[in-house]
């Protein structure tokens, strides 16, 4: 070993006991200012040592972060997409809507009085397999009148065949007795639904040589002065050599609450109705 390599380190070693000893006495010296390095020290370095010591749990949380944000960035760029097929759906309704507008200034169209409408709840079902109809929980009383056409949100329930003071009863179009004045919509084809007290009443009438196709949609026609055009009825569910059935959109069973429309119309009732109405027990 060199001589200078040795003095040096016992004068290092020297230094490290002198400098030990200094903070010693400082310490003795001076409690409170020793206590205020010691928690200065602390301070800065606890964040440290509560990442170092929890490694895993940081990770995790800087994955979830990142995975959130991809996330909030693919839904951000789904409603920019979805927002943009809303405004072409916007724009291709205004413009609808000022054609139309034109249309009927052509037409010299004068619109009709919004129909009047009572909604009545299903307080009983005949449920027979010879007759299809319902008991309403509004009557005379109420405004409602043998002949209107009941419905529900999704399509035609049947028309108000008796009248009682405070209730009535509704013939269903599935009902043998019932007979509606519809139309193919896609090829505007007449024909009449007739009820045969089944669950699929049949389209009677059609003219000859027409082609009906299963899921075609039926509408009221408006002819007959029963029922204002356009109400939705049902599907075609088959459509065979001489025999073309509908699936109405209401189904019997599942009805609980219905609107009675006053349309104004009278075509339903002929001369010897006009004494009936007391049908129904009050």
């Amino acid at each position: 070993m060199h001589p200078e390599k040795g003095m040096a380190g016992r004068v290092g070693y020297l230094g490290l006991v002198l400098a030990a000893f200094a903070l010693m006495l400082l310490g003795k010296a001076d409690i409170l200012v020793m206590e205020r390095v010691r928690a200065s020290v602390s301070d800065a370095v606890a964040p440290v040592l509560d990442v170092l010591s929890r490694p895993v749990a940081s990770v995790d949380r800087a994955i979830d972060e990142l995975t959130a944000l991809s996330a909030v960035r693919a839904e951000n760029a789904r409603l920019r997409e979805e927002n943009q097929r809303l405004l072409e759906w916007q724009a291709a309704a205004r413009k609808l809507s000022a054609e139309n507008q034109q249309l009927k200034g052509l037409l010299n169209f004068a619109p009709g009085a919004e129909p009047g409408f009572i909604s009545g709840r299903v307080i009983a079902d005949s449920g027979g397999a010879f007759v299809h109809s319902v008991l309403l929980s509004a009557g005379a009383r109420d405004n409602v009148a043998k002949g209107q056409a009941v419905i529900t949100g999704d399509g035609l329930v049947g028309r108000v065949h008796g009248v009682g003071a405070r209730s009535s009863r509704v013939l269903l179009i599935t009902d043998l007795n019932s007979r509606i004045p519809v139309v193919v919509e896609a090829t505007r084809t007449r024909a009449i639904l007739a009820g045969d007290n089944s669950d699929r009443p049949r389209l009677i009438h059609l003219p000859p040589g027409v082609e009906v196709s299963i899921g075609d949609r039926i509408v009221t026609s408006g002819h007959g002065g029963a029922f204002p055009p356009g109400i939705p009825v049902g599907v075609v569910s088959h459509a065979g050599e001489g025999s073309v059935t509908v699936k109405p959109y209401v189904h019997r069973d599942r009805l609980e609450y219905v609107r009675v429309v006053d349309y104004g119309l009278q075509g339903i009732l002929d001369s010897s109705s006009a004494a009936e109405g007391a049908g129904v027990s009050q």
